[in-house]
């Protein structure tokens, strides 16, 4: 058996990690912990021949894709991640039927202008168009959408930061599903307000439409987390996230850590 090396940024999913960490373990796969200083200057260079895979943080995640230090690393490459990327070919399955990506700015000045484009008149929903998620999701009042209200300053400075506008939706359940090679591999329920796992408990229509989704549809990456919610009884596509930097909550971590294992060695060896 190929052993890999996981680079694990621990700190950043303390609960996941634990059993991510004896998932590896287990498998015969070496574990080595991040460092900040490499995040400052150059991650260092390892065995080209030995398949490397990072998890941890998306700003790191951003890192590794670019300096591409690591095969295969993080699974995230940033700009096929983002929603106006992904969103037009996942339209039948998508919460957000109506949708405009705008600049923040834009939206600030004209709000009821765009809020009205998508069938709005009082509240929307607004959030970035990138993955690495410089501000949270939100829903906003049209009538005071400013550059405080989308945390400018906080995280980013660019007020022309692309952000997707859509209708409100009452989402009620959530499910986390990560795919490998266009196969669903785990999956669990997860609270999107405390980050944690849920008891939402399995859902054979969300598993069925995850499979649907993550076979047939180009993926952004061939490893990458899928989110399945449920609003009026239905299940729709809520989001795609890169592997590297998403919370695996109660996700199979020894299903994870074999898919995932495998998937790096034939990434090495092609």
């Amino acid at each position: 058996m190929t052993a890999i090396i996981w680079i694990l940024e621990s700190e950043v999913f303390p609960s996941s990690h634990a059993r991510l960490r004896r998932a590896i373990k287990d498998a015969g796969h070496r574990i080595v912990e991040s460092r900040d200083d490499w995040w400052l200057d150059e991650p260092p260079q390892l065995d080209k021949q030995t398949p490397v895979v990072f998890h941890g943080s998306l700003g790191n995640a951003a890192v590794i894709e670019v300096k591409a230090n690591w095969t295969p690393g993080s699974f995230c490459p940033v700009n096929d991640f983002c929603c106006t990327a992904w969103y037009p070919r996942a339209s039948k399955w998508l919460l957000h039927r109506d949708w405009r990506c705008v600049p923040a700015n834009d939206l600030v000045a004209n709000a009821a202008d765009v809020a009205g484009s998508i069938g709005c008149t009082d509240r929307v929903f607004v959030r970035p168009d990138s993955p690495l998620k410089p501000f949270s999701g939100r829903v906003l009042d049209v009538d005071s959408i400013s550059l405080k209200a989308l945390d400018h300053g906080f995280y980013y400075e660019d007020e022309t930061l692309p952000v997707i506008v859509a209708p409100v939706a009452n989402v009620e359940r959530e499910w986390r599903f990560v795919i490998v090679d266009r196969q669903v591999i785990a999956g669990c329920g997860y609270d999107a307000e405390t980050r944690s796992a849920s008891a939402a408990g399995e859902n054979s229509r969300a598993l069925d439409l995850a499979e649907e989704i993550a076979s047939s549809m180009e993926p952004p990456s061939p490893v990458y987390v899928l989110d399945i919610c449920e609003v009026d009884d239905k299940c729709r596509l809520l989001e795609l996230n890169p592997f590297g930097g998403a919370d695996l909550y109660d996700c199979d971590s020894q299903a994870i850590v074999k898919a995932v294992s495998d998937h790096a060695i034939r990434s090495v060896k092609s």
